[in-house]
């Protein structure tokens, strides 16, 4: 087939833009039935302008060499090969191809089949590098998932498949003079401790130097202090470096659980089972350490053993009835002894228990009473019911498991016409009240009848227990202090308190080992109960910082401080630190007023202490000495 150029000069196509035959903008290639047409119409310009045309004249000079020249095959099937990939690619090979001879149909077979071939090894080689790339943004997302880390290998570097075995792996041949992990255990078990340490303890670097320079310790003040002998004054530069490291280990002590080699200070005999104790008590000495550096806990604890004279460190808290103040004075405050319990009494008919926390401390129960203003309430010990007295004949029993409250009196062959001050015992079996004409009541707590009475000389004022219930101590108006043995209700001592006329108020601390006495002109003497008791009359120390009558008296739990207070002047309130017998100079709070204090109560861990006054408030405290309620 002939093709004819035109002599029919055309505008050239414009840049990136093709016009076929049909009038169709094409941008890449010209479809097969443009192209077809335009061989038909012999449109020399626009048809000479397309790169297919090139590519035709060769196609038509490979069919002429085949035809002429049989030996050329083999460079016809690279030339067809490359022609009819590309022919293939456009799908219009079929529109430029003459017809061919039986041979040339399977050469172009075969040919083809190279083609698909080449295809899919390159399709598969793209799909291996999309794989890579994946895999490459995995790791780079979420770490090294599929190939460790390597320090200084580049993103184009050659992949491990692509290398030859032999650039991969080497033999290595001092395998044989290294000793395995279990033979280094062997080794280093047999080794002595001394050795170990003699090892570790070897420079690294020592400079030559040190050798031979001298040094003159003895015209430098502060060199002075490293000599051995008066006279000496020039040493070597390695005798002043150990010098100085020694004088540095004098000055500065390590600790011995900190060293290393504590291991080896450890005496060792010569029998086994010294050394598995030893090797026992430094096992458990390294896990106490482990202990400490695991925990975040303060390493330093003040110690709550021993309280210091001079200051009382406390903080204000809110009030202990700060939701259902009193509308008259509070008469008794008391903890239960699970500590968060507080009974709270008054002049207006009303029991009221808080749950005490320091924050809101909630309300939990008030009880009315129509026909007793209270004067005093305490639990019994063992926290099953409470007593609560008042100017009557009577008192009230409040069952805290039933909560019921049962009136008590008149007690059988009594006339006395008020129970308002009594005491109960440590043992929760006895309630002792005050009665008239120097007598003392003894009431069982469970069957709430008169068991016994006891006999003063003069008025009985106050009462205080003694030996877990065993002893009673009593006051009164004759200015003595009666000690009774309940076992055989009879008076076993009876002693003066120095300096007191009237008795007006009795404690005794928990261990029963101090007791104090009060009176009404302020003194409060503090005894040593055997002492007193053998006959030594003299108190251990008088505290004179009260002026006027002493109310009310508590020791804390353990004996450390002694609360005194006056209800009739504002803010007396003394808190004494016992081990010293001396007053807290910061109490009470300079710029708070505490009203006219009337009792006072100490929670059974120290931590809180409750103060009601006049006002109706019970005002709440937390020593800080003590880290439980």
């Amino acid at each position: 087939m002939e093709l004819h150029a035109s002599t029919k000069e055309s505008k050239p196509p414009s840049v990136g833009v093709r016009n076929c035959c049909c009038r169709l903008r094409c941008t890449q290639e010209l479809p097969s039935s443009c192209y077809r047409r335009s061989l038909l119409r012999s449109h020399q310009p626009l048809f000479a302008l397309h790169p297919l045309f090139a590519l035709t004249n060769r196609l038509v000079a490979v069919v002429r060499a085949l035809n002429s020249s049989p030996s050329s095959v083999e460079d016809m099937s690279l030339i067809s090969q490359n022609a009819r990939t590309k022919a293939r690619k456009t799908q219009r090979v079929e529109d430029i191809k003459e017809p061919l001879n039986h041979e040339e149909v399977e050469d172009g077979k075969d040919s083809d089949d190279e083609a698909l071939k080449a295809k899919k090894r390159k399709r598969e080689q793209s799909e291996m590098q999309q794989v890579r790339e994946m895999k490459k943004l995995e790791s780079f997302l979420f770490g090294s998932l599929y190939s460790p880390v390597e320090f200084g290998k580049e993103d184009n570097e050659v992949e491990i498949g692509d290398k030859k075995s032999s650039d991969l792996f080497f033999t290595d041949r001092s395998a044989n003079n290294v000793l395995s992990v279990y033979e280094e255990d062997a080794d280093i078990s047999e080794e002595s401790d001394d050795d170990r340490a003699a090892v570790q303890r070897k420079p690294v670097w020592v400079d030559d130097e040190e050798e031979k320079a001298t040094i003159n310790i003895a015209n430098v003040n502060r060199l002075r202090k490293l000599r051995k002998e008066e006279d000496e004054d020039l040493i070597s530069g390695s005798e002043y470096v150990s010098r100085l490291r020694a004088q540095h280990v004098k000055l500065n002590p390590g600790t011995d659980w900190a060293q290393i080699d504590s291991r080896s200070k450890i005496d060792r005999s010569s029998d086994d089972e010294s050394d598995e104790e030893n090797e026992a008590a430094l096992n458990q000495g390294n896990k106490d350490v482990d202990d400490i550096l695991r925990t975040n806990e303060d390493l330093v604890v003040k110690s709550s053993s021993k309280l210091l004279p001079g200051h009382v460190e406390y903080s204000k808290l809110v009030d202990a009835n700060i939701q259902d103040p009193s509308n008259g004075p509070i008469n008794s405050v008391q903890f239960h002894r699970n500590a968060q319990l507080l009974l709270a009494t008054g002049l207006d008919r009303k029991l009221r228990f808080f749950q005490i926390d320091g924050k809101r401390n909630t309300k939990i129960q008030s009880i009315f009473l129509e026909d007793c203003p209270i004067r005093k309430a305490a639990f019994l010990p063992d926290g099953s019911q409470v007593i609560l007295s008042g100017r009557r004949k009577f008192f009230y029993s409040f069952d805290l498991v039933k909560a019921k409250v049962d009136k008590v009196g008149p007690l059988v062959g009594r006339e006395e016409k008020s129970l308002e001050n009594f005491e109960v015992s440590p043992d929760s079996k006895l309630v002792a009240f005050v009665g008239n004409e120097g007598y003392i009541l003894l009431v069982s707590s469970k069957t709430k009848q008169l068991v016994s009475t006891l006999k003063m000389n003069g008025t009985v004022r106050s009462l205080a227990f003694a030996e877990d219930g065993q002893q009673l101590l009593s006051g009164g108006g004759d200015g003595q202090v009666y000690h009774w043995d309940l076992r055989t209700m009879t008076c076993m001592h009876k002693g003066v308190d120095e300096g007191c006329i009237n008795s007006t108020a009795l404690s005794t601390s928990p261990g029963g080992k101090l007791f104090a006495a009060g009176s009404d002109s302020g003194i409060v003497n503090i005894y040593n109960r055997e002492e007193f008791l053998g006959g030594k009359r003299k108190p251990i120390k008088t505290i004179e910082n009260l002026t006027t009558k002493v109310d009310f008296m508590k020791f804390n739990h353990d004996s450390q401080i002694l609360a005194i207070c006056s209800g009739m002047k504002k803010s007396s309130l003394k808190l004494i630190h016992i081990p010293s017998y001396t007053v807290f100079s910061n109490w009470p709070p300079p710029n708070a007023s505490l009203s006219y204090p009337r009792c006072l109560d100490f929670s059974p861990g120290g931590g809180f202490m409750a103060v009601g006054n006049s006002a109706g408030k019970v005002l709440l405290y937390k020593l800080h000495h003590y880290q439980h309620a």
